[in-house]
């Protein structure tokens, strides 16, 4: 089992992750709770992942069940972070995305760009979503995951391009009033 922990500085339960937990600890754990977002691979339909920051967590064990499942599903990844160093999982992205029938993985930087960069600038919008995402007309399954406030945008403007509200899967996390 495999977990990835972003530390927040006033978190309930990362800096303990991070900070006091140690190798030979005990943890309890639970399964998930619910199916609302999840993917199977046993389907041809278009996958629309876009994430915010650490909101790829969930959004890479999907790409990592489709990889192993040898699913030839479309699949396209639209990914915001702050910075080229946030990217969470870039070297596996870029993997992926190199490989025959990999999907497609789409960076944007919102706060520092460096001058080599090659990926997107700037946040998430309905221009890039018109851009870069799998559209409406192709009837992907959406899911979209990260702050608040970036999750509500997103969905808002996935709505106005098109794609059903049945059809966009969201997971949200952190307090409102941020957007990545």
């Amino acid at each position: 089992m495999e977990i990835t922990v972003e530390r927040i500085a006033d978190g309930e339960v990362s800096p303990f992750l991070t900070g006091e937990l140690r190798v030979g600890d005990s943890l309890e754990i639970r399964g998930p709770i619910g199916g609302y977002f999840t993917w199977s691979p046993n389907t041809q339909v278009p996958l629309m992942l876009i994430a915010g920051g650490s909101g790829v967590v969930p959004l890479m064990s999907m790409l990592r069940t489709r990889d192993r499942a040898g699913s030839r599903a479309p699949a396209t990844l639209l990914y915001s972070t702050r910075k080229r160093e946030g990217i969470i999982y870039r070297a596996e992205l870029d993997r992926f995305a190199a490989k025959n029938n990999g999907p497609t993985v789409i960076y944007t930087l919102t706060r520092e760009s460096p001058a080599d960069w090659q990926g997107e600038i700037g946040r998430i919008d309905e221009r890039k979503l018109s851009t870069h995402a799998i559209p409406a007309e192709r009837r992907p399954v959406v899911f979209v995951c990260g702050p608040t406030v970036f999750v509500e945008i997103v969905a808002e403007h996935l709505l106005r391009l098109g794609h059903p509200e049945a059809a966009i899967k969201t997971e949200r996390f952190g307090p409102t009033g941020e957007h990545s």
